[in-house]
């Protein structure tokens, strides 16, 4: 281990990092979010085109943190970002998860494009780098994560049959892949996807490779955005795409052939305690709201906190949300320390509690607001939505609660012999 002693605490490097983050995201991305998705639809060209005042908003925000320094927070233990250490970005995590739809895009920090710029930094060639991670860094381009099949659990990353086959200096991609989030955003230049290269006879974790795939490779075809509980999250989008004999350059081979599997869990791993950071800040946002409805609106003659369980209901979502807080930052630290193994199991622990706290919380924030809680009058049913899908995304809650319960019970092996 790196350090002995567990500091979950504000270290000083972050706490105003920490303030100036809030300050932009409650006072210009939360106000700004109303208008950004009251423009879906209005482009020409469709839902999946920004209008004129969606780019000025976004980027205009984009420009703002970047000109104050706030800015690739997520890479973290490398030169290219901000130095910052797990534990210290979860805070900023969860600054930024307050604002839902561009909280975190406006400081370069959004999913998928921060698991993606991780894999290019850390196991992609020079030219994939030059190319790919260079302007995703600068914020001028968006990717997407193609890894999720149609016709496989892909859960199981083992399972995806989606093929590559060599063809002399160059590769050959079919299949389907679905659940593409970020692949509807016109900004989405490049693909890091995940195919299978090796037969059932060679090694389980080496028959698959990561590929980084221009986004307008002739062969690929958009079938359709996946609707998200009968929403289809324009411009950003979940796209379907097939790909029928697209042909990609050896060099699109990410690491080397037989290593999709080992890129793909160091991807997930941070990936997966980011949406987990994100969420508590969810929660946070989903309390405030509950409280402030609570205090300000009154029936049967009392203030609606006086009515019922409601004291409990606001008791059990705060103490939920703190002891989720605690084991982000305790794994959080786990991650810092080195071992993925040893992460591993707390990972898939909050993943599994922080979005199910979150959810929790959101679900008695709009029972509190009542009809306007699942309105397009308070933000609360599309944090529910978002929510209750964070729960499937990065593996589902079921998954995880084996990986916990296997390292638990390996503990007892040796005791029942």
């Amino acid at each position: 281990m790196k350090n002995g002693s567990m500091d979950l605490g504000k270290s000083a490097k972050v706490a105003p990092l920490v303030d100036r983050v809030r300050a932009l995201v409650r006072d210009e991305a939360l106000p700004a979010e109303a208008e950004y998705h009251a423009e879906v639809g209005k482009h020409p060209d469709g839902r999946f085109a920004r209008t004129a005042r969606q780019i000025e908003l976004l980027e205009g925000l984009k420009a703002k943190a970047r000109g104050e320094g706030l800015w690739n927070f997520f890479l973290t233990d490398s030169e290219k970002g901000f130095g910052l250490t797990t534990v210290e970005y979860a805070y900023l995590a969860e600054e930024m998860g307050w604002s839902m739809h561009f909280g975190a895009e406006i400081f370069n920090c959004s999913a998928p494009d921060t698991g993606n710029m991780e894999v290019l930094e850390r196991f992609g060639s020079e030219s994939q780098k030059k190319r790919w991670l260079a302007p995703l860094l600068e914020g001028e381009i968006r990717s997407a994560y193609l890894m999720t099949e149609p016709d496989v659990a892909s859960s199981d990353a083992t399972n995806l049959e989606f093929s590559a086959s060599r063809d002399g200096d160059a590769w050959t991609l079919n299949g389907e892949k679905f659940w593409a989030s970020g692949a509807g955003d016109p900004r989405c230049k490049v693909y890091i996807l995940m195919a299978k290269t090796g037969g059932d006879d060679a090694a389980r974790h080496a028959r698959h490779t990561m590929f980084a795939v221009a986004a307008d490779t002739p062969g690929i075809e958009i079938l359709r955005p996946m609707q998200v509980f009968g929403h289809d999250d324009a411009p950003h989008g979940h796209m379907h795409i097939r790909f029928t004999d697209v042909q990609v350059p050896d060099d699109a081979v990410i690491l080397g052939e037989g290593r999709g599997f080992e890129i793909s869990q160091g991807r997930l791993g941070p990936g997966r305690i980011h949406h987990c950071m994100r969420a508590i800040g969810q929660a946070e946002r989903a309390l405030a709201l509950m409280c402030r409805r609570a205090v300000s609106r009154t029936a049967f003659g009392k203030p609606l906190a006086k009515l019922g369980a409601n004291y409990d209901i606001v008791a059990e979502c705060r103490m939920g949300i703190e002891q989720a807080r605690l084991l982000c930052l305790k794994t959080a630290w786990l991650m810092d320390q080195g071992d993925p193994r040893a992460a591993a199991p707390w990972i898939s622990q909050i993943k599994v509690v922080a979005p199910r706290i979150a959810l929790k919380t959101v679900d008695e924030a709009i029972q509190m607001w009542g009809g306007a809680g699942v309105s397009q009058d308070t933000p609360l049913a599309g944090m529910w939505t978002a929510l209750r899908t964070l729960r499937l995304a990065d593996g589902p809650d079921a998954v995880h609660r084996m990986v916990v319960a296997r390292t638990e019970l390996k503990r007892h092996v040796n005791e029942a012999l």
